[in-house]
């Protein structure tokens, strides 16, 4: 234990040398490749460099996985990943729950966008989500529709969790490594919280249309997420409307999206802003109000004119600066961040050139010796998603493990799928790392090969502990308004906390206005709408991971404490071992396994992992 804390204590001191040494002994080129978009000739194709190929356009992969490749050669490597369309990818659809049943769907499809908007809609139109409220006189006569409310909102967050570990599966058994890869990038580049949407059909689709167009046109990207559902809600763009406009969208799409900060003018948001103007959604649907849109003449970089929403998409691709954004925030995913303005001009040309279209740009990175080059061979710290699924995928798993669960991994690591902290998305590179995070990733490839020692992460059907007696509570509350004042008074001396108003929660002023306290209890909402969920959206068992740590190193030929070492150096990391490291993880398998693996022991499955946690412990293994 000391030496895994000393070895993780000394791992940012470690990537900020970044290891020169390591790197000469390395896979990477020479230093005169660094820059250079010359391709990689056939005759420098090697294992290491395969290796690092789908680590970067990919999530890594087995020594088969790598092989395949090394057979190719770098160009027919380099096509059959970022022209994927050809290869057959059978993968199972997304199961659904049933979360939202017919009743529900109106609402849904309107979409409020809070739980107040929700209440007050239920006391306008008698109704919401389904649910009505009990006839007049009724104790607490809106309580279902407040039940409904929370079950609303806690299945689609529990069903969203379900479809995240579904989308860690596809990216775990996927035959098109890049599709999924880019479909990541795009996921943080077009941040969309679910938390805000609310909706885990509409971040669903949004992931479709991002995956279907991953490596095609950007101005594709660009009108398909402009109108996309998820985006729409989560941007704002609903309530922009002519003589009301709503900023946001406009805001993001020049300085997130395509041009980047100093690239506009405030007016030019304020122009733009109208052109989106009567944008909305009806459910999956999108939509134009055209009573809400405005028609005027606009004056937007330079142009004037009655622009719509793709004319002003049209007019951003014109800028120059478009490109050199785009090929600068590609080069920082794929290949490294440092990046000189002279490569990114020839890389933004390269793109403009292209009519954005995204392959030849990630050919071009692709087979470049630049990517091969020793600043950019095994310097990239590795995203948590990149993290986990490549560590799944070099275990040779083909299901992700339900302990430890992964949900919880990813929103402990700090990229929850599904919900960037804000619509920046991630900020990558060494914001990965800090104290906290170096630990949770220790403990996840821990708990990955001990899963006994994971505890309990799986949410199970559990009330939380505040919500656990809002029942028995609430029907206590009833006894005692039914009774009179004297014996409600007498009740009460016995009993003096029988009567806590604890779950009476109200949310005033709001309860003032449309409703007073015993039309509904606010916890005993909470209460029911968490056991409508747990009945409702399917469980996720908490599985082990299948994999057999003696088998793998017996198959790869290993007989002696040593070779295992070696064996998983090169499986798992990219980069050898420095000197002293590997003096140390080899003395601790000797002293775990001795000189000579004992294969017939049953002990020795618990020692390899050991040996295999150590080497995953290592400052080489945050880096691909």
């Amino acid at each position: 234990m000391q030496t895994r804390l000393a070895l993780c204590t000394s791992l940012c001191a470690a990537l900020a040398l970044a290891g020169e040494v390591r790197k000469l002994k390395s896979g990477s080129g020479p230093g005169a490749w660094t820059g250079d978009l010359t391709p990689i000739a056939a005759s420098d194709w090697t294992y290491e460099r395969a290796a690092h190929l789908l680590e970067r356009a990919g999530f890594g992969g087995s020594p088969q996985d790598i092989e395949k490749l090394v057979k190719m050669g770098p160009k027919a490597a380099v096509d059959y990943l970022v022209d994927y369309e050809r290869i057959d990818n059978p993968l199972p659809p997304f199961t659904e729950s049933g979360v939202f049943s017919p009743e529900m769907m109106p609402d849904i499809d309107r979409h409020y966008s809070d739980f107040t908007e929700g209440l007050r809609a239920s006391y306008r139109l008698g109704s919401v989500y389904g649910a009505k409220p009990d006839a007049p006189g009724v104790t607490r006569r809106y309580q279902p529709v407040i039940n409904m409310l929370y079950y609303r909102n806690f299945s689609t967050r529990n069903e969203w969790l379900r479809a995240a570990q579904w989308w860690g599966d596809r990216m775990l058994n996927t035959r098109r490594p890049l599709e999924e890869k880019m479909t990541l990038f795009w996921h943080g580049h077009f941040a969309t919280e679910h938390e805000k949407v609310n909706d885990y059909r509409l971040m669903q689709q949004q992931l479709a249309m991002l995956r279907a167009n991953a490596t095609g046109n950007f101005k594709t990207l660009l009108n398909g997420i402009a109108k996309d559902p998820a985006m729409l809600i989560y941007l704002d763009n609903r309530r922009n409307v002519k003589g009301a406009p709503n900023e946001n969208f406009a805001r993001e799409i020049f300085e997130l999206f395509s041009l980047g900060v100093g690239n506009y003018t405030e007016k030019d948001i304020k122009e733009a802003t109208r052109a989106f103007t009567g944008w909305d959604n009806y459910g999956l649907k999108f939509i134009i109000h055209e009573d809400k849109h405005d028609n005027g003449v606009k004056s937007f970089l330079g142009k004037s004119g009655n622009f719509s929403g793709e004319d002003v998409i049209d007019i951003i691709l014109e800028q120059k600066t478009c490109a050199e954004f785009m090929s600068r925030k590609l080069y920082r995913y794929f290949v490294r961040e440092d990046l000189t303005p002279e490569l990114n001009a020839r890389l933004a040309r390269m793109m403009r050139e292209s009519g954005y279209e995204m392959k030849p740009f990630l050919k071009t990175l692709f087979l470049s010796r630049d990517f091969y080059s020793p600043a950019s061979y095994g310097t990239q710290i590795k995203s948590p998603v990149q993290y986990v699924i490549s560590t799944y995928k070099k275990l040779g798993l083909s299901e992700i493990p339900g302990t430890p669960y992964f949900a919880t991994v990813m929103a402990n690591l700090g990229q929850n799928l599904g919900n960037p902290p804000n619509v920046k998305g991630w900020d990558g590179g060494r914001a990965w790392i800090n104290p906290s995070t170096l630990l949770i990733r220790g403990n996840v490839a821990r708990h990955l090969l001990f899963p006994e020692e994971a505890g309990d992460q799986y949410p199970r059907n559990v009330i939380p502990e505040r919500y656990a007696n809002a029942k028995k509570e609430a029907e206590e509350r009833d006894r005692l308004a039914a009774m009179s004042p004297a014996e409600r008074e007498k009740a009460m001396n016995v009993n003096k906390n029988a009567a806590s108003d604890e779950g009476m929660m109200t949310m005033a002023p709001l309860a003032k206005r449309i409703g007073s306290a015993p039309d509904y209890d606010l916890k005993l909402g909470v209460y029911n709408g968490f056991v409508k969920t747990f009945e409702t959206v399917k469980p996720t068992p908490p599985t082990k991971a299948a994999v057999e740590v003696a088998a793998m190193v017996r198959a790869g030929g290993v007989k002696t404490s040593t070779e295992a070492v070696d064996y998983f150096v090169a499986r798992f990391l990219r980069l050898p071992l420095a000197d002293t490291d590997y003096a140390r993880v080899t003395g601790f398998a000797r002293k775990q396994l001795g000189e000579t693996i004992d294969f017939a022991s049953p002990a020795t499955e618990k020692k390899l992992r050991e040996v295999l946690h150590l080497v995953l412990s290592m400052p080489e293994f945050q880096l691909s």
